[in-house]
């Protein structure tokens, strides 16, 4: 009896000894680099099922007797770590050197992994943006494979995704998955109301997205994600400039003011002043604050705003003399930019638990864009005398977007429905302003266009429209296998505006409604290899902007205005994969895609540089885009990335008079088309030499025709003597104790390229050159604080 009481002490005494060794051990998980907040990071213990998930601000906490974590977050290296003895831990860890682009958010609007969702995605990472030090968004969109985004003067710019190099409105610009512009009202340069020194990672989609996004993401959907509020104490502050008089101060600051409030700002007030080229100058100014509150562990409040304001001149587009002769001279004294942009969004985001998540965002959108840009010049040839015009677009916009996503215990099965309301009151007003055309003495080019006076009374648009976009979509997922995922998605847009045309007296109403389904599949084979395909079906209305512009030459019995211009529809299917090779020391991500338009809305450029809207009856666009990410050893790594593509006149009337030679271009290729984008990056951070980074980039674009009808084209030699464009750029940097310093020598060999050119079809006409900048040496310094945290 003695002995069992004894031993029933023993056992209690066991018991007790071992649970008061258990002991509150909390913290944060945060990204290394960005030192942001990771939402569903695993805190476990090594070997068991005793763990938990960090909350929406990083946080975790739970009682355990283990000496050791592992941490593991999609994309990141998993660590292991002792628990410091008073059982705080906060951490930063760092994603995988094998394949930064393992989560996306943008294919669906939440976080997945990349081999989940059956589309062309690309990501750039934020240890990629911020070693680049870019001064403008050219320089990292078009290091995506396929991408290639071209600048103009100042922070000028237009996209070619699945598309020539064009302005055509078939890419839709996000910020946090928020449109920059309403649909209908986009612009070429919208971009520029952006802040690049806020931007955590950039993503890319290729190809329609219209099922989750609706219209104008056709060529592909771009998505700037900023920085939120960071997980410890930062602050930031530098200075980037260049060789040419640009000048750039920056700074941000991010924290967490208690257990629930955490806030972002960060900016910058940026001038070029005498550049390279005459008329370059420009002002930007740039601000985004971002703060979230923790409601409770399933509920975040996030508030956000974004203030851009850009003054620059405009250069006009070169002749052939000023370009081949590299004098740059200022051919106009009169063309500007200016635009004053704001943003602001409230998103609220609700778990329900394990299974369901929901948000909803409202927003507001404010824009007043005045121009006078190169491409509203009207010169006929051999005139002294030219006309171009002053316009202005202003507009307010409210809008709402709501989600729901409900997982199913049945087959991974998940559900995504969700809807779009915007509305949108714009006025337009433009008219002509006169100019004096000093010519070159072969009396076929103009050296330069001079203001001579304003003409409000005659008017070239004014018009109010109030437009209303509604769309609501739905997708669900569904995995029949363990490996196999597949995806069916719909989406209904009803794009409407009731407008009144002040130039004809009228008034009226138009819509565009359209149905764009998507079916896709992806399937895992194993050892980070999978393959995907996809079917998507696109639309794009008319903006309208150019339904109220007059035609330049219109016929007898011709309406004036382009009223009857129908919507463009585009027919996807691709297939791809991914795979690791060489023991994961090589990601390879492969896309073939073929991409049929209907009714593709063209801007035909007539003999006096005026724009005619023309509706191309068919277009094929295909290819194959590849990306290459190796990493041979530690220190070194290798990007090569690009497409090979063709873009087609299926079948369209260039013009019906009999007297022109050639009336079809069926079979022609389209102008501004390259087969060939790549670009290609080596890096390289030595380990023996800790914070030094070096890197190589080599750009290129095959030769391209310049004309519809094929007979000139672009293919000047570049760096290595190839065709088309060829450019080298180098950047080094070297961080100690927080401070960066670096140096970037962009076109490092100094060659003459143009980022875009454009000539008309008839015999008359001329080439113009919107020149690329020389050498430049850029440079700067950054002083970086991280604090510990609470």
């Amino acid at each position: 009896m003695y002995f069992k009481y004894l031993l029933s002490f023993f056992c209690l005494f066991g018991t007790l000894n071992a649970f008061a060794q258990q002991r509150l051990v909390s913290g944060k998980i945060y990204d290394a680099q960005t030192k942001e907040p990771l939402i569903g990071a695993n805190v476990f213990v090594p070997g068991t099922l005793e763990g938990t998930l960090t909350d929406a601000t990083g946080k975790f906490s739970f009682n355990t007797e283990a000496n050791t974590l592992e941490i593991s977050y999609i994309g990141y290296e998993n660590q292991q770590i002792a628990v410091p003895a008073d059982g705080q831990l906060n951490l930063g860890i760092k994603p995988t050197s094998l394949n930064l682009q393992a989560v996306v958010v943008t294919a669906s609007r939440e976080a997945q992994k990349r081999s989940d969702a059956p589309i062309a995605i690309s990501k750039l990472s934020s240890d990629l943006i911020t070693n680049t030090k870019a001064i403008a968004l050219p320089e990292l969109i078009s290091k995506v494979p396929g991408v290639f985004m071209m600048r103009f003067t100042g922070e000028g710019h237009s996209m070619s995704i699945r598309q020539p190099l064009s302005t055509s409105a078939y890419f839709l610009y996000m910020e946090d998955g928020v449109p920059v512009r309403p649909m209908g009202l986009f612009n070429h340069n919208a971009l520029i109301e952006s802040n690049i020194t806020v931007l955590n990672s950039i993503e890319v989609v290729k190809g329609p997205a219209s099922s989750i996004y609706g219209p104008e993401a056709v060529g592909g959907a771009i998505n700037l994600i900023t920085k939120r509020p960071t997980a410890v104490p930062t602050f930031s502050i530098g200075y980037q400039g260049d060789e040419y008089n640009y000048n750039r101060l920056q700074f941000s600051a991010g924290g967490m003011l208690n257990k629930k409030l955490g806030v972002f700002v960060g900016g910058f007030m940026g001038s070029q002043k005498n550049g390279w080229r005459e008329r370059t100058d420009y002002t930007k100014n740039a601000i985004n604050a971002r703060v979230e509150y923790q409601l409770s562990t399933k509920t975040m409040l996030t508030a956000a705003y974004a203030y851009n304001f850009y003054d620059g001149q405009e250069g006009l587009n070169l002749d052939s003399i000023a370009y081949y002769s590299r004098t740059y001279e200022a051919s106009n004294d009169f063309m500007y930019r200016k635009i004053t942009a704001q943003r602001s969004r409230i998103t609220l985001n609700h778990r329900w638990g394990k299974q369901a998540e929901s948000f909803v965002t409202a927003f507001h959108r404010f824009n007043d864009y005045q121009m006078s840009p190169n491409h509203t010049v009207r010169w006929t040839t051999g005139q002294t005398t030219a006309t171009s015009e002053k316009n202005q677009s202003l507009f307010n916009s409210y809008g709402v977007i709501a989600q729901h996503n409900q997982r199913f215990n049945f087959l991974k099965a998940k559900l995504i429905v969700g809807g779009t309301f915007d509305y949108t009151p714009q006025e337009y007003n433009a008219f002509q302003i006169g100019l004096n055309a000093e010519l070159r003495p072969d009396g076929k080019n103009v050296k330069k266009y001079t203001y001579v006076e304003d003409r409000p009374n005659v008017k070239l648009g004014e018009y109010d429209a109030k437009v209303r976009n509604a769309g609501v979509y739905s997708q669900f997922e569904i995995n029949p296998t363990e490996r196999l995922k597949l995806i069916a998605g719909a989406r209904y847009d009803l794009f409407a505006f009731t407008y009144e045309n002040y130039l004809d007296n009228t008034q009226g109403e138009k819509s565009y409604g359209q149905f764009s389904p998507k079916v896709g599949a992806t399937y895992d084979l194993g050892n980070n290899m999978g393959m995907y395909a996809n079917y998507s079906i696109g639309f794009a209305p008319p903006g309208v902007t150019a339904i109220f512009r007059k035609r330049p030459n219109p016929i007898p019995g011709q309406d004036p205005f382009y009223y009857n211009l129908g919507s463009a529809r585009f027919f996807n299917t691709e297939v791809g994969g991914w795979w690791s090779l060489l023991k994961n020391k090589v990601m390879l991500d492969l896309s073939v895609y073929r991409l049929k338009g209907q009714n593709e809305l063209l801007a035909i450029r007539q003999a006096d540089n005026s724009t005619d809207y023309q509706s191309a009856g068919a277009t094929l666009h295909q290819g194959v885009e590849f990306g290459v990410t190796a990493t041979p050893f530690k220190d070194l790594q290798i990007r090569f990335g690009g497409a090979n593509a063709l873009h087609r006149f299926e079948d369209f009337r260039l013009s019906d008079k009999p007297s022109d030679a050639l009336q079809k271009l069926d079979g022609y290729e389209m102008p501004n088309a390259p087969r060939w984008i790549v670009n290609t990056e080596i890096i390289y951070q030595p380990s023996w030499v800790k914070g030094l980074r070096l890197s190589g980039e080599w750009q290129s674009l095959s030769p391209y025709y310049l004309n519809q009808i094929n007979t000139i084209k672009m293919e000047d030699r570049g760096f290595l003597g190839q065709k088309g464009l060829s450019l080298l750029n180098v950047r080094v940097g070297y961080t100690i104790k927080g401070v960066e310093l670096f140096v970037n020598a962009l076109n490092l060999t100094n060659e003459l390229y143009t980022t875009s050119a454009s000539r008309g079809n008839a015999v008359s006409d001329r080439t113009r050159f919107s020149p690329g900048a020389p050498r430049t040496v850029g440079f700067g310094m950054q002083y970086n604080f991280v604090g510990k945290g609470n």
